[in-house]
């Protein structure tokens, strides 16, 4: 049962935008001089943060990666074809790493994950909408939002190991010498 249940909790994390919500969180307070925006540059500065964070989010839903004939670990992007770019080898079945439908709604569901911890960030609220004030709001979201993801994340599991997650080869391999 442990293991059932830290394999499910290591699939959750491997889906939600933990290190980028590290680097927003750690950028944030920098880039909006701690929420007083005090020219445009600091506004644009955030903007362009929360756009490649999101834009992180979102990408990095669709990278996979495949072991190779000689053992070594390759990682992509997944595209209609297949794996990008190709191990270039006739080893791997390319076939199984196509995007799907599935890619898209984990990828908006990662990205909303983001989008509810950084729209509601005190420093992005203050320097973009600081008469903002819905205690409601900012109580009830991040932990709605937060629940849908992680029963949708946990229900329908992401087969793809991102960059930096190991490969099902590999894991299947540790599992069984464990």
């Amino acid at each position: 049962m442990t293991g059932t249940t830290l394999s499910g909790l290591g699939k959750l994390i491997k889906v939600l935008p933990t290190g980028t919500v590290f680097l927003f969180r750690f950028l944030s307070p920098v880039l909006t001089s701690n929420g007083e925006c005090k020219n445009n540059i600091n506004k644009y500065l955030s903007a362009a943060l929360l756009g490649g964070c999101g834009l992180s989010c979102f990408c990095s839903t669709f990278t996979d990666s495949c072991v190779h004939s000689d053992g070594t670990t390759h990682y992509g992007m997944a595209t209609p074809t297949g794996l990008w770019p190709s191990p270039g080898t006739s080893s791997v079945n390319l076939s199984s790493y196509k995007l799907k439908f599935a890619d898209f709604v984990h990828a908006f569901f990662s990205l909303m994950v983001f989008a509810v911890v950084a729209l509601l960030d005190h420093n992005i609220r203050e320097c973009f909408y600081p008469s903002f004030d819905s205690p409601l709001l900012l109580q009830a979201l991040p932990p709605v939002i937060g629940t849908i993801s992680g029963a949708l994340f946990t229900l329908f599991p992401c087969p793809r190991h991102g960059i930096g997650y190991p490969s099902s080869s590999i894991l299947s391999s540790s599992s069984s010498t464990a």
